[in-house]
């Protein structure tokens, strides 16, 4: 995480908010944001393997082709097929246009004509608090939350 905001902006923004959740069957409030006292060491995770973290990765481009695409245009590629033996991996799959996946079917690049514009590797593993996203939209979530 980055330190955006003073303890003293923080600590005006929650006497202000008061409470952000509240419960139709009580009166039960929680507040916007908690803040630590007491800061460790920050654990790190390498997101998830997903067709959409693929997609992030690659740029939302065809990796043979270099055509940006939109998601529905684009497939993950096994770039070793399954049926070769190839795994669910970082290393083993790519984001590719649907039409250039079903040409490639389960051959390797090479023959099926086709060659990788970029190698496929796993990301590095980032501090924990950069995968967290403001799925509920709370405003005050946002100085400390990268873009």
């Amino acid at each position: 995480m980055r330190a955006v905001a003073s303890a003293r902006m923080v600590r005006q923004t929650a006497r202000r908010q008061g409470c952000a959740v509240g419960f139709r069957l009580g009166g039960t409030c929680v507040p916007a944001f908690g803040l630590p006292t007491v800061f460790a060491k920050v654990p790190k995770k390498r997101p998830k393997l997903s067709a959409k973290n693929i997609r992030e990765r690659d740029g939302n481009r065809c990796q043979y082709t270099g055509r940006s695409l939109h998601p529905d245009e684009g497939s993950l590629d096994h770039v070793l097929p399954r049926s070769r033996g190839g795994a669910d991996s970082w290393e083993n799959l790519v984001w590719a246009a649907k039409d250039v996946n079903q040409r490639k079917a389960d051959r390797l690049p090479h023959e099926a004509g086709l060659r990788l514009l970029s190698v496929p590797r796993a990301p590095k593993e980032v501090p924990i608090s950069a995968l967290i996203r403001n799925a509920h939209g709370v405003a005050e979530w946002n100085l400390f939350l990268r873009s």
